[in-house]
């Protein structure tokens, strides 16, 4: 019989029960992020996935790990969680296939004040979609409660993925050239960086309620910071199978150049032209309220683009039409040139209103 005054770990803010419940809630939502080579099912102590190394010549595993920054704190605040999840994914799986792997698995992981089963299952649910968005599988995750670390109704998230790409198709810097063309795809809108200075701006400095309806927004500010990262793995695939993709960029933390010149080889300048592309009203918002620098802004927020393409310019056209034809906006931003030392990327005009 146990006794009455003993401390349970309940009583200490862990609540198992609630943690069971919520499994079973995202079930439905995991069984919709899977593939053929998945093992099993939730509940083991280890996500188990069929490998056929028959389809490659020498394959290489590429895996990537990221989070979602402080983007959470926008739904948590709007008590809007079944997108957030998509971010996560999409900033994970983009990373793999700029090397050109194609994801297979991601796993996640979620801590938070408190388990709230719907919450935690609304959560899973976009990290699902965001799975199937990029044809790849969630065969595992973590949720872990974190009384007095977090509050009641914070939570972090991160994830991981596994993808395979053949040793001799790898992209990157060892295949750009001088005569290169830059393709870029359409960003969604901020999707998962730069939120930090978004909410300083944003919110404490000018004061906006996520509930206000901003006409140059045509929605409201909320609804336009929790808007989905663009997921652009199964499009830069079906690129990859279409023309000779030399490399691509994924537009993250230190914006359009810094990732460019990631994958710039030395001896190979880029320049970018912003003429060839209007940027969304929530950047000019950001740089009117907050006074902020345009060099500061490039290299903070993807100012509208996404995900790069590096090709040959003869590849330039079927390119476009390969990426049009899936719905992607894109377009030619700019050129590679021959130049000296470490390859740099320099943007020149300004951005059509």
């Amino acid at each position: 019989m146990s006794d009455p005054d003993s401390i349970t770990y309940a009583a200490a803010g862990v609540d198992i029960e609630a943690g069971d419940r919520a499994v079973e809630l995202m079930k439905a939502s995991v069984r919709k992020a899977s593939r053929p080579e998945v093992v099993g099912g939730l509940g083991g102590f280890a996500g188990l996935f069929r490998f056929d190394a028959a389809r490659y010549r020498q394959p290489l595993l590429a895996t990537s790990t990221d989070g979602v920054g402080t983007k959470v704190a926008i739904a948590q605040a709007m008590d809007k969680h079944d997108t957030i999840g998509i971010d996560l994914v999409g900033m994970v799986v983009d990373d793999l296939v700029v090397c050109g792997a194609e994801p297979l698995f991601m796993t996640d992981y979620i801590a938070c004040g408190k388990v709230v089963p719907e919450r935690i299952a609304a959560i899973v649910s976009g990290i699902a979609e965001g799975c199937r968005q990029a044809g790849c599988a969630l065969i595992g995750g973590e949720t872990a409660e974190h009384p007095g670390l977090l509050g009641v109704d914070e939570y972090d998230l991160a994830g991981a993925g596994t993808g395979v790409v053949d040793e001799g198709s790898v992209l990157g810097a060892q295949r750009v050239r001088d005569d290169d063309v830059v393709i870029a795809m359409a960003s969604s809108g901020l999707h998962s960086n730069g939120y930090s200075l978004t909410r300083h701006v944003l919110l404490s400095r000018a004061g906006l309620a996520l509930d206000a309806h901003v006409d140059e927004l045509g929605r409201t500010l909320g609804e336009e910071l929790l808007v989905p990262t663009r997921v652009y793995s199964l499009d830069c695939l079906a690129l990859i199978n279409a023309v000779d993709v030399h490399a691509f960029s994924h537009v993250t933390g230190g914006g359009l150049a810094a990732n460019l010149d990631r994958v710039l080889p030395t001896g190979v300048d880029i320049e970018i032209d912003r003429t060839t592309w209007a940027a969304a009203p929530i950047f000019g918002l950001i740089q009117r309220l907050g006074d902020v620098a345009t060099l500061e802004l490039e290299r903070t927020l993807n100012m509208g683009v996404g995900m790069v393409a590096l090709v040959a310019a003869t590849d330039a056209d079927h390119a476009l039409d390969v990426l049009r034809g899936r719905g992607v906006s894109a377009w030619v931003a700019g050129h590679a040139r021959a130049g000296h030392g470490p390859g740099t990327t320099t943007l020149v005009g300004a951005h059509r209103s």
